[in-house]
């Protein structure tokens, strides 16, 4: 008696694993056990692989079968290694063609009557199988179509066991049984709108299209009504399509979210959780299954936080070291996992509690201590992370041919297009694309530094201290993406200045 192997993934942040399935056949008294660091749900494969042989009359062998998932450190989780389990171990008698299950991965959990189940992370597992050189993948029917979405998968869907087998020699009755559907939770594409139906917002539009155009960090404040919410649901739909490689990114993170996936969206995600979201929500993780949060859904996309000043402090915070890094570390005992986060925060609030503060023609109630108590819960280290402080007032015409004409949103996304093909030709042969990822020291010291007397301005806010040296990079990528925006190649004073403006309104 031999030791039958296969192929299944193991799933570690936003990332798969190739894991090698083996099982042997002992003299020994009878027992079903699975070794190589399994979590609980996936030590109770033993019972669902015995029935679901049995109910497909392919009853095990009745002896000790021992199941090892190497390599045996890497943690694994889920039912998704049920048929990789599973085929293994019927193949330990014989019956089965060995180079078929050595070059076969298999995916899904099985049911007690031997059908195969979906499971959430096929997309990076199939990625995973592909890019190790393992590109016959058995998936569940119901995950196939997301599974085909990978380039050079050869993909089987699999209804039952039985037919898994049967694919792998086996001599065996294929039941017609029905396939056992997928998650009804589609992932739902950004609801972008036209730019245009923002009436009498020019200087707000304006500093959208600049976020836009450097991949910058936007804060709009304003009482309730002035279109916050309006403008930020606009900025997927003038940003680039995603490309190849970020819409996979993209449609992975939501397979690991349990979403289902059929296409490939091109428009980057928007992302926008309710202020009661806990920590966890926003940052990922969980006690036992990893999943991703709200910015790792966000990468690659828009990370919207309506009524900004509704979240709790601490679940504010936790977006500081993500914003910095575009990464999100997850630590548990003994293993870690990383999504990625590299997203556009832009953060909507209301002046104060009732919305009135400052408002002509307004009346606020809110004493001092709840206006700063309300504010001071976006705190003085995330606010230094972003790029484009916007006070946005409410409009004061309703009838469009009184106001001046409103760009549309693809004349918003033509000039973001041009603006980023200039910072392209700027930044080759550098690894950064986008001016908002451009680090500092560049900014400063390289070839396109600004001359003395351009930077002035910029010098004396850092000197007087309304500017950290984060806020003072900050403030220069801004003012690269207005002048790429502009047509210039090199920075001027009015560039710094603007930009100073759209940062807290720092005078020049």
């Amino acid at each position: 008696m031999g030791v039958a192997r296969t192929w299944a993934v193991a799933i570690v942040g936003a990332h798969g694993e190739c894991v090698e399935v083996e099982a042997d056949l002992s003299e020994q008294t009878p027992e079903f056990k699975i070794i190589g660091l399994p979590d609980r749900s996936l030590s109770e494969a033993a019972r669902r692989v015995h029935n679901a042989c049995v109910n497909s009359e392919l009853p095990l062998p009745r002896r000790r079968i021992t199941v090892n998932l190497s390599p045996a450190g890497l943690p694994k989780q889920g039912a998704g290694f049920d048929v990789a389990i599973a085929v293994a171990a019927l193949a330990t008698e014989g019956g089965m063609d060995a180079a078929s299950l050595a070059r076969t991965v298999h995916l899904g959990e099985l049911g007690l009557d031997g059908r195969l189940r979906p499971v959430p992370g096929v997309l990076p597992a199939v990625i995973a199988a592909v890019r190790a050189g393992r590109s016959r993948i058995v998936v569940p029917a119901a995950n196939r179509e997301e599974a085909e979405l990978v380039p050079g998968a050869e993909v089987l869907g699999a209804v039952n066991l039985a037919q898994v087998a049967s694919w792998h020699g086996a001599e065996v009755v294929v039941p017609d049984q029905e396939p056992v559907p997928g998650t009804t939770t589609p992932r739902v594409p950004a609801d972008t709108g036209e730019l245009a139906d923002v009436l009498g917002q020019p200087q707000a539009v304006e500093a959208l299209v600049t976020a836009a155009a450097g991949g910058h960090h936007l804060l709009m404040c304003g009482p309730p009504g002035a279109g916050k919410t309006m403008l930020a649901r606009r900025l997927p739909g003038i940003l680039p399509p995603l490309d190849d490689d970020a819409a996979l990114a993209v449609a992975s993170l939501a397979s690991l979210s349990g979403a289902r996936v059929a296409t490939l969206d091109r428009t980057p995600p928007f992302v926008s959780p309710h202020h009661s979201a806990s920590v966890a929500s926003l940052v990922g993780g969980g006690s036992r299954t990893m999943r991703p949060g709200a910015i790792a859904l966000a990468s690659e996309g828009v990370l919207f936080l309506d009524e900004a000043a509704e979240f709790p402090g601490g679940t504010l915070d936790a977006l500081r070291q993500p914003l910095e890094s575009g990464m999100i570390s997850i630590d548990r005992a003994g293993w870690r996992a990383d999504f990625p986060t590299r997203f556009q925060l832009i953060l909507a609030t209301n002046p104060c509690p009732c919305g009135d503060y400052g408002i002509r023609g307004g009346s606020c109630a809110c004493p001092p201590s709840a206006v700063r108590r309300y504010l001071g819960r976006l705190s003085g280290p995330l606010l230094d992370r972003i790029d484009i402080e916007l006070t946005v007032q409410r409009v004061a015409v309703a009838r469009r041919d009184a106001l001046p004409p409103s760009m549309t949103t693809q004349e918003a996304r033509d000039r973001v297009a041009e603006a980023r093909t200039r910072m392209g030709r700027r930044l080759i042969g550098t690894p950064w694309t986008l001016n908002a990822r451009v680090p500092g020291t560049w900014l400063r010291d390289g070839p396109y530094a600004p001359d003395p007397a351009v930077r002035r301005p910029l010098d004396a806010a850092l000197h007087r201290g309304s500017l950290t040296l984060r806020g003072y990079d900050r403030v220069l990528r801004v003012a690269w993406s207005l002048a790429d925006l502009e047509g210039h190649d090199r920075l001027a004073a009015d560039h710094i200045g603007r930009a100073l403006f759209l940062k807290r309104g720092a005078a020049a």
